[in-house]
């Protein structure tokens, strides 16, 4: 093992097991919202751990990348008068809200180890309204609303005596202000471009479909090489 290089090790590394749902494409719904909706609840019915953990990748405005994983807030899918959307919340002044309001497009990836799967979205960014911003912020448990009060998210943290004191008076105002929401809390949504959903099976048989958005508001769907 010691004369083992990292690149030997990491290629030794078991990948997925043979125990893996099954994934048709040719049953796929015409909405590929509706698949994600039906693949997140099948994750959730399996015990998949933390099936909405979610990678967010922006960019700013000259283009330098950035990713992060947050947590999926919602999916909603297409409606005669609204589009279908994937939903997630944060801090309009934060890192990425920051690239979001420099460049509102973003690329999603949810990640299930367990059942070998893994749904790749990309699309268009916009507010959500205010008041899906403001119970969401409130369905925070108090003490996550009071890290988001008193700190300056992914600033430098202070340390010892004054990061007590900030954290004890942000406490202390949500206790006093139980309904209080920032200006700059914002719930997002994503309008896709592109859906691909990913299926592992046996022998790396990857099973790969996208769909893409046509002008007329469908979607064009085509299997992909692994």
């Amino acid at each position: 093992m010691a004369d083992e290089s990292l690149r030997d090790l990491l290629r030794s590394l078991p990948v997925f097991g043979d125990d893996v749902p099954e994934f048709d494409p040719e049953a796929a719904p015409a909405d590929p919202l509706e698949l994600l909706v039906e693949w997140l609840r099948r994750a959730i019915e399996a015990g998949v751990s933390q099936p909405h953990a979610m990678v967010l990748a922006t960019a700013d405005a000259s283009g330098h990348p950035s990713a992060r994983t947050l947590l999926l807030k919602d999916v909603t899918t297409s409606t005669a008068d609204e589009p279908g959307a994937v939903w997630f919340a944060s801090l309009s002044d934060s890192p990425k809200g920051r690239d979001l309001e420099a460049n509102p497009r973003a690329a999603l990836l949810l990640y299930w180890r367990e059942q070998g799967r893994q749904v790749r979205i990309s699309g268009s960014v916009f507010h959500g309204d205010r008041d899906v911003s403001e119970r969401d912020f409130l369905a925070r448990h108090p003490a996550a609303r009071a890290t988001v009060l008193a700190g300056r998210q992914s600033e430098p943290m202070p340390s010892g005596d004054e990061l007590e004191r900030e954290m004890a008076s942000a406490r202390e105002f949500v206790a006093v202000n139980p309904n209080f929401v920032p200006d700059t809390w914002r719930s997002y949504l994503v309008q896709p471009h592109s859906v691909e959903f990913w299926q592992s099976a046996p022998r790396r048989e990857q099973r790969r479909l996208l769909y893409s958005a046509t002008e007329n508001g469908g979607w064009h769907r085509d299997m992909l090489w692994p």
